[in-house]
């Protein structure tokens, strides 16, 4: 078939490896590499031009939360946020290990971030969430703060990216209705999608077609994020059963 040959052009992303096991199966991890995409795109006519042609029928679609808030108009230039006093100063409370080997990016450890996280999540959850990590960090419980904050405010990211210049100076929000338009993608291609949130520390879902994948599967299947952090132009992957 065309589309199963297509995949010989597929290459990983550096570091990565297209093949990762999931309890006793195999899966390939198939980047899909595009050109820039812009608020101008629309995400259906981006994935007809990218996906279409690789795709098979039991593939599962994965898309980057970040693209897709992209083509929504999610993103705002940092200039235009002013941080509040509770954002600059939980923005210090935020260890991203800066100035060590292990930076990996700032997070939510700068007040424009911070801001936009607490406009997502509401000033009472976000002061109530610190209370509660304030409390429960000395005992070694990590991880309160961004579980009641939820998965919205979580996915904010300033800047949106160091390595592409077009995203260097602008934040971005949570994309709107992720599981509607996950459902929305499966009926004009047929297969199960997925709207993923991953970084080096992880992955899990903002949205998806069925609640038949779960978040452990996607956890373990994008434990190492093969889509990448950087300039890797691949914000759409399918998941293939070898």
């Amino acid at each position: 078939m065309k589309n199963e040959n297509n995949i010989k052009e597929i290459k990983p992303n550096k570091g990565k490896n297209l093949e990762i096991q999931v309890g006793s199966k195999t899966y390939l991890r198939l980047p899909i590499k595009t050109d820039l995409i812009t608020d101008k795109n629309d995400i259906f006519e981006t994935l007809e031009k990218y996906i279409r042609p690789h795709l098979l029928p039991n593939d599962i679609i994965f898309i980057s939360e970040k693209v897709l808030a992209i083509t929504q108009g999610r993103i705002i230039n940092m200039n235009d946020i002013k941080p509040s006093r509770l954002a600059r100063f939980l923005a210090k409370k935020v260890n991203n290990n800066y100035g060590t080997k292990d930076f990996k990016g700032f997070g939510h450890g700068t007040p424009m971030a911070m801001q936009l996280f607490i406009e997502e999540a509401g000033y009472p959850r976000v002061i109530f969430a610190a209370a509660v990590s304030a409390i429960t960090r000395p005992l070694g419980i990590k991880g309160l703060f961004y579980l009641i904050c939820g998965k919205r405010a979580k996915s904010i990211d300033c800047p949106l990216s160091f390595n592409i210049l077009e995203y260097a100076h602008h934040a971005k929000l949570a994309p709107l209705d992720p599981s509607g338009v996950a459902k929305k993608i499966k009926q004009k291609f047929g297969n199960e999608v997925v709207i993923l949130d991953a970084n080096y520390l992880g992955a899990f879902s903002m949205g998806k077609s069925t609640r038949s994948i779960t978040e452990k599967f996607i956890q373990q299947a994008f434990k190492d994020n093969p889509l990448g952090q950087a300039d890797e132009m691949t914000p759409f992957c399918l998941l293939r059963e070898k």
